[in-house]
Parts: C-alpha cells; sequence; structure tokens
C-alpha cells in the first residue's frame, strides 16, 4: 500500500510539473514547425521568398552544390488540413515540379536544376496564392503576383 501510494504521488506531482511547464511554455502555432532548410535540405539556402498574405509563406532556396532550386510553401500557423501548394518553373529549359494538396504545416519540397536560368515559383495556402515570375535573374526586375481565389 505504501508503494502505490508513493507511485500515485509521484505521478501527480509529474502531471502537475508537465501542465505547469505546458501552460508556460509558448504555444506551438506562434511559429512555424519548420525552415525551407528542413524542407529541402541542410545545403539549400534561401535566396528568396514571398508572403502568402498572413498564412506563411513561400520559400525559394538554392544549393550551389548541385545547382537544385527548391521551393517550400509553409504555414506560419500549423494545424488542420488545408490546402497548400509549391510549385517551380525554369522558363528556358522547360523544367518543372509542383505538390499540391491538404497539409497541416508545409507543401513541397519541389526541385528542379536553376543554376544559371531565371525562375518562376510560388505557392499557396487555403485560397491565397503568390506567383513570382523572371526570378532571381541578376539585374532583371521580377514580378509578383498575390490574388485570392
Amino acid at each position: 500500500m505504501r508503494f502505490t501510494r508513493s507511485f500515485l504521488a509521484a505521478s501527480a506531482v509529474a502531471a502537475l510539473s508537465a501542465g505547469a511547464t505546458t501552460a508556460l511554455a509558448s504555444p506551438a502555432s506562434a511559429a512555424p514547425n519548420t525552415t525551407p532548410q528542413r524542407v529541402c535540405g541542410s545545403g539549400y539556402k534561401t535566396v528568396n521568398s514571398a508572403a502568402v498574405g498572413s498564412l506563411g509563406t513561400v520559400y525559394l532556396t538554392y544549393n550551389s552544390a548541385n545547382g537544385q532550386n527548391c521551393v517550400a510553401t509553409i504555414r506560419a500557423n500549423p494545424g488542420t488540413r488545408l490546402d497548400m501548394s509549391a510549385w517551380i518553373y525554369v522558363p528556358d529549359t522547360e523544367e518543372n515540379a509542383q505538390d499540391d494538396g491538404r497539409f497541416t504545416s508545409y507543401a513541397g519540397p519541389v526541385y528542379v536544376h536553376g543554376k544559371g536560368h531565371c525562375v518562376d515559383w510560388g505557392g499557396g495556402i487555403d485560397n491565397v496564392y503568390v506567383q513570382v515570375f523572371g526570378s532571381n535573374c541578376g539585374a532583371l526586375k521580377e514580378h509578383r503576383v498575390t490574388f485570392t481565389r
């Protein structure tokens, strides 16, 4: 009986401690649970980004070791599944990749070989979409479009 009481008391203290820690911690939805580098890979560096309204951000990353671009759309507040997308297109080579579906945190990664090429890319969360055309072309100015459906 003494063991059971001690065990129950210890369990109660542990539960209260866990509850207090959880109550003091910031909410999980306050920040994304991932980064473009976690989604695309450690060799990828963010070279451009575009806000998807207040819902999140689409990231264009590049890996100089393999010449690959990667796009990922990451939600600001992960949670219930929403329609999301990430896409990239290289006009010079017509290479493209896309990922769309219902996701809790991010869409992508999608990859194309982009070394020495301009790229078009974008993504969406729920009903807000962003498209970036003529991106990362040196002196040329890119064109951004954000819209809702």
